[in-house]
């Protein structure tokens, strides 16, 4: 009697991008500054199985590393216990994307590290079964703890490759060294064993680049021994990250820099998830609800 053959385990598509991150500013005048960083690259479908085979990640429970879906899109905001996919589906379908249900969601985002969480930018690429790019997301967070996503839709890409495009109204407080009329331009391209991401302010009157930002990684593997050389090259990267974004902006206030107040447009702060109280105030509602 023949005894049949194990089952090969299928390879995890989740991994790790070890990156360098560029923000060079054009208009008033030239700042450019540059640093390194590591964010997780998962598939939504396999966060079980992360969670089961890594000491150093968890689901939704308290692990040195902590993918929790209530730090992400919550839609509609009354379904607080909705999963971030359902969440991303469900807002998809008011932006008049339908998503497969057996469709492919990879997040580009970073965790919570030792329970302290901030997130500059989330990046969901949406593949139907079969690999088929369908869109992506940008999911843009402020110091307010405030979070706005953007449909970035397909785009034929010149000389080959799958990228998403999309020039859009910011309608949102990022900066406070940035004018809220300016313009988003996203271009991304499917991760793979690079991660190739821009985001640029343009003006929205002539298109001028004002903020020229860059993400460009390389892949690795997703596993405990590599989360731990990487702990130790960026050690506490979400609070790391949260102190350049301060310091960067402390250098360019010393220098002069024209500085917007968070209060003073109200008006040009549109469709944001989990609003500051100035925007409360000023009338804003939680789009989620």
């Amino acid at each position: 009697m023949s005894v049949p053959a194990p089952q090969q385990e299928v390879p995890l598509r989740s991994c790790l991008y070890e990156c360098r991150v560029m923000h060079q500013r054009r208009i008033p005048r030239r700042n450019r500054f540059e640093h390194g960083v590591f964010l997780v690259g998962v598939d939504l479908d396999e966060l079980g199985r992360l969670d089961g085979s890594l000491r150093l990640f968890g689901h939704n429970r308290g692990r040195p590393y902590e993918f929790r879906d209530s730090d992400h899109l919550r839609f509609p905001a009354d379904r607080p216990g909705a999963t971030l996919r359902v969440s991303l589906a469900s807002w998809l379908q008011t932006q008049g994307v339908s998503l497969p249900a057996d469709a492919r969601i990879f997040l580009i985002t970073l965790t919570r590290v030792a329970g302290y969480i901030f997130n500059p930018v989330s990046f969901y690429f949406c593949e139907a079964a079969d690999g088929s790019p369908i869109c992506a997301v940008a999911e843009v967070g402020n110091t307010f703890g405030e979070l706005k996503p953007y449909l970035v839709p397909l785009e034929e890409a010149a000389g080959g490759g799958t990228r998403f495009r999309v020039v859009v109204p910011k309608h949102y407080y990022v900066s406070p060294f940035s004018a809220l009329d300016l313009c988003f331009d996203f271009r991304l391209r499917l991760p793979g064993e690079r991660l190739e991401i821009v985001v640029n302010d343009v003006a929205a009157s002539d298109g001028e680049t004002h903020l020229i930002s860059t993400l460009v990684g390389e892949r690795r593997p997703f596993t405990d021994r590599e989360l731990l050389r990487l702990t130790l090259r960026y050690p506490l990267v979400t609070l790391r990250v949260i102190t350049l974004i301060h310091w960067h902006a402390l250098r360019l206030w010393w220098k002069g820099f024209a500085w917007h107040r968070k209060a003073d447009r109200t008006d040009l702060q549109k469709d944001v998830f989990r609003p500051h109280a100035s925007l409360r105030t000023a009338g804003t509602q939680d789009v989620g609800k």
